[in-house]
């Protein structure tokens, strides 16, 4: 039998794989028609699967109905609902039926209006929940399948219980403990709601298509710790074992210490600390990282400086992405570079964004959430005419697909200090992708540099003429 025999069977296969996940998981449209036009006395023919479990609150015999579905645009689910005629007691949950993704996920969105609560969300039970103008996370908990006026609504019914007595315990908290949050307007403010999760297995609706530009979703690597908190990675060794390789590796030498500088906060002023850290990167020069928390307010702020010497002549750093996997390349912007992508007509100025450690992605995500909260501010600076507006939001469009890696594109850094850096993924060999080219500083750069004014040639002469004039006056 030859390949071209073996054609067919393979597609007679995956044709009955597809219909195996349809007989199983209909899509819900499907699971809703079905109930509608089903017998009800024909149980055989219900779409849902109905077992009798006990109730936790009165320990009387319950009813948990199982439903298995496929949602469009995300994956296979089992949906459950528990109801105790006894009691009264219900309560549903949301499990995810395939398998944990390679990747985690993050699903941001911004709600600007009504239409943005109806929005469908789907949280598994690894993800959390953030939503930063209220500065409020949600840790993992159970499986929910709801909308974002759902999740809105049980988070002030969660917060308002036992709210009068928590009033007369605590008269001198402030008056937002205080408010009646049942009243709360959810759209009264632009809000962000994020979901973090680590399997991959949660999804936050995008309306129209993933070119949404109130939608955003992003994956990224999980940590070790992760993985142990999914199972997927052996737990942590015996305490003292992890203290003895902790002290073999802080025993590595100096660039290992991280030094720490009392300060105080510039927003609450109160005392923070400042951490720095030397750190070398491969095929580049010393770096020194500097991060800022302020356990009072919140502040944090993180900046990157080079460790070693001026450079005599600059650096421009060209690298063509034409894919994904470019993406995940480590990049170095220090506050001297510019950062420009001809193709969307983007540039950043030198000093724009600070000094920025991360990945490509890293930078381009950062990137379009500062455009994004300009066009979609309510402040004096926001995109007024409608011309202006539209246009802005098609750039944003561009700057999406390029942060996707959707259509390729050239990231150019220009530092003439050539502090920047791109990974090279061929090192040591040249990377056919990247150009990096050298050329001297102009005389106006060196100037914007402070570099001109700076006189390292003479001090030796100077400190001999001082000590002989001192010598001739005693």
């Amino acid at each position: 039998m030859n390949v071209d025999d073996c054609l067919p069977i393979w597609s007679d296969y995956g044709r009955l794989k597809t219909y195996e996940n349809l007989e199983f998981f209909p899509p819900i449209a499907d699971v809703v028609d079905k109930t509608d036009a089903g017998d009800e006395e024909d149980i055989g023919a219900r779409p849902l699967e109905e077992i009798e479990s006990l109730c936790m609150q009165c320990g009387e015999q319950g009813v948990t109905r199982m439903m298995l579905t496929s949602i469009p645009f995300f994956r296979e689910v089992i949906v459950m609902s528990f109801r105790c005629e006894h009691c009264g007691h219900s309560n549903n949950e949301i499990q995810s039926a395939g398998k944990i993704r390679p990747e985690g996920t993050m699903y941001t969105v911004k709600v600007l209006n009504r239409g943005d609560l109806d929005r469908q969300l789907i949280r598994s039970e690894a993800c959390t929940i953030n939503i930063p103008e209220f500065q409020l996370v949600l840790p993992p908990s159970r499986g929910q399948l709801t909308t974002v006026e759902g999740l809105l609504r049980d988070i002030v019914a969660d917060l308002n219980v036992q709210q009068p007595l928590r009033r007369e315990d605590d008269e001198g908290k402030d008056k937002l403990e205080k408010r009646d949050l049942s009243k709360e307007d959810p759209v009264a403010r632009t809000i962000t709601i994020t979901l973090d999760d680590p399997s991959g297995n949660s999804f936050l609706e995008f309306v129209g298509s993933m070119s949404d530009l109130k939608w955003n979703m992003r994956t990224y690597e999980r940590s070790l710790e992760q993985n142990r908190q999914l199972g997927l990675a052996p737990p942590a060794e015996d305490k003292k074992e992890n203290a003895v390789d902790e002290t073999e590796q802080q025993s590595g030498g100096p660039d290992d210490e991280v030094f720490e500088f009392p300060g105080i906060c510039s927003r609450c002023s109160r005392p923070l600390v400042t951490r720095m850290k030397k750190v070398s990167i491969p095929y580049f020069k010393d770096t020194l990282i500097m991060s800022t928390n302020c356990d009072d307010c919140g502040y944090r702020d993180n900046e990157i400086k080079s460790g070693a010497a001026i450079s005599e002549l600059g650096k421009r750093i060209s690298l063509k992405v034409e894919d994904r996997d470019d993406l995940s390349r480590d990049i170095l912007k220090s506050d001297t570079s510019g950062l420009s992508i001809p193709e969307i007509d983007l540039v950043l100025h030198p000093g724009t964004l600070g000094g920025r450690f991360t990945t490509l992605e890293g930078i381009l995500d950062q990137v379009y959430e500062e455009l994004t909260e300009k066009v979609f501010n309510t402040g004096d600076s926001e995109v007024a005419h409608v011309d202006d507006k539209a246009g802005f939001q098609e750039f944003l469009r561009k700057l999406k697909q390029v942060k996707n890696a959707e259509i390729p594109f050239t990231l150019i850094l220009d530092d003439p200090l050539a502090n920047s850096y791109v990974q090279n993924l061929y090192a040591p060999d040249p990377d056919p992708n990247m150009e990096v080219v050298a050329y001297e500083r102009t005389w106006q750069q060196n100037e914007d540099l402070g570099l001109n004014d700076i006189n390292v040639d003479s001090y030796s002469g100077d400190d001999t003429k001082d000590g002989d004039v001192k010598s001739q006056r005693s």
